[in-house]
């Protein structure tokens, strides 16, 4: 069962509201007994301030205690204390209001806005709200805004009830309505399932790393082994902190959702895959390039190419030989390369990436018939793929076809059937990242093997990666979440 308990420092701060039995004064919150083990409690702290130490402080410090999910949190009240605090973590938040608020687009130079529950009046600044409520879901803020040479968040402070006006609460009273009402949908019930886990999809995304038949398929797994896997999306954000663990199933960047989804997930003690520090090593190709070398591990020669220092592209064709292939650091599934032929070709594409980057990478171009793809789950093989180049073109997705983007086709194969030397370094490469889900990107020619990139969040897709083992691949990635759970809950941790 789930219960919404609606929290307000005195009973005269709900007066302009309808009379509910989810609201009570914090005062007999504090007081109450603590609620029944099988008994889901939802808390929303309205108090008048968070004070530390303060009345506000203690509802959510206690709501935690009691095992209440709250908002706020006692982390958030904490992070919103002072802005050397918060201020950390708003500059990836400046950047987006950059886009939303153009440095001449108003006349005055500072400006605040109220959110209810991440739900603002200012239509430029929706998605922002939203990112703030992420970052601080707090039920009432009040965000102020300065102007120099461009607009920048000055400071971010919790509001309580009783300094709204009419209209405003008005406005509260709608958005408290639609938040309260996503805390009673879908109720899970435990009484099956030993282990939640969510799941994160975008059924939007063009090309996910798995298949709907492959979520599916990733349910019916859990199922087996007495785990509730729940497919949620970028909005169920505030919900992340109900399940026991987290499976990323979206395409991640460190600049999006999927890594402050992780990132929350791991402060909440989840089991997390793919974990944010392994979002954060693999997604940028310099970064690995880096990596790879320091551990002396087999590359195709490359090089860094900086934007401020177009001098080394003169003679780059001399030192790697033509054709070149630049790429672009944060690129996924083969956009953001570009294949050169010769120097003009080299000046004009460096010139396009470069709008997306400071840095590029130029590498040596290597033909295979095939790229080998070794998934590795806690440093261990559990498949293998050959990905063959599409029909005419040197990658495997070619994004230039008409219509959609043709990939080439596949052979899935044992893992006893891979070279040794291929495994080897598959293993090797993934070593100093992490102990989550990867897969080693690996070109072999007739003289050598080599990395081409380690990809925190492989695809597996029904009929592909799944040819050969079929149910036991998503048994073996479930009974991995199975193990970590398990461990968590003895106390045990992660091995390493």
């Amino acid at each position: 069962m789930t219960r919404l308990v609606i929290v307000v420092e005195k009973a005269t701060d709900w007066n302009v509201y309808y009379p509910s039995a989810h609201v009570v004064s914090a005062l007999d919150y504090l007081r109450e007994p603590v609620g029944g083990e099988e008994e889901r409690t939802h808390v929303i702290n309205l108090c008048r301030n968070y004070k530390y130490l303060g009345t506000g402080y203690y509802v959510s410090l206690l709501a935690e205690a009691r095992g209440h999910k709250v908002i706020p949190s006692v982390r958030t009240v904490n992070d919103l204390r002072r802005k050397s605090l918060y201020g950390l973590n708003i500059g990836d938040l400046n950047q987006k209001l950059g886009q939303a608020l153009p440095a001449g687009g108003r006349d005055t130079v500072d400006f605040g806005i109220l959110l209810y529950f991440g739900e603002t009046a200012q239509p430029e600044l929706r998605d922002l709200a939203r990112q703030i409520f992420d970052a601080f879901p707090c039920p009432l803020l009040r965000v102020e805004f300065e102007r120099e040479r461009v607009w920048q968040i000055s400071a971010i402070r919790p509001l309580g009830l009783q300094a709204l006006d009419d209209a405003q609460e008005d406005a509260f009273a709608t958005e408290l309505d639609r938040f309260s009402r996503k805390l009673w949908r879908k109720p899970r019930s435990r009484r099956h399932a030993s282990y939640d886990i969510a799941m994160l999809v975008d059924p939007g995304e063009a090309m996910p790393p798995s298949n709907k038949k492959a979520l599916k398929h990733f349910v019916e797994a859990g199922k087996l082994l007495g785990i509730d896997v729940e497919p949620i999306g970028r909005h169920d954000y505030q919900r992340l902190a109900e399940y026991d663990g987290l499976f990323i199933r979206e395409t991640t960047a460190s600049d999006n959702h999927t890594y402050r989804f992780a990132h929350r997930a791991e402060k909440e003690n989840m089991v997390v895959i793919d974990d944010p520090t392994s979002i954060l090593r693999c997604t940028n190709k310099i970064y690995l390039n880096d990596l790879m070398s320091s551990r002396k591990l087999p590359l195709p020669r490359t090089e860094i190419i900086y934007r401020d220092n177009s001098r080394l592209l003169t003679d780059l064709g001399e030192r790697l030989g033509f054709p070149i292939v630049l790429k672009i650091p944060d690129g996924s599934f083969s956009r953001g390369i570009v294949k050169v032929e010769d120097p003009a070709a080299l000046e004009q594409a460096a010139a396009t990436l470069f709008q997306h980057s400071a840095l590029l990478l130029a590498q040596e171009f290597l033909y295979t018939e095939f790229d080998w793809r070794i998934g590795i789950l806690n440093h261990e093989p559990i498949y293998a793929c050959k990905y063959f180049m599409s029909r005419g073109h040197w990658q495997i997705y070619n994004h230039g076809a008409k219509g959609a983007a043709r990939s080439g086709g596949f052979e899935t194969l044992p893992v006893r059937d891979v070279p040794a030397e291929v495994l080897k370094l598959a293993l090797k490469a993934t070593q100093p990242i992490g102990d989550g889900l990867y897969g080693v990107d690996i070109k072999q020619t007739a003289h050598k093997a080599v990395i081409i990139e380690v990809n925190d969040n492989p695809s597996i897709d029904a009929g592909v990666e799944d040819a050969y083992l079929g149910s036991d691949l998503y048994l073996r990635i479930m009974r991995e979440f199975q193990r970590r759970l398990e461990r968590k809950r003895m106390g045990l941790g992660r091995r390493r």
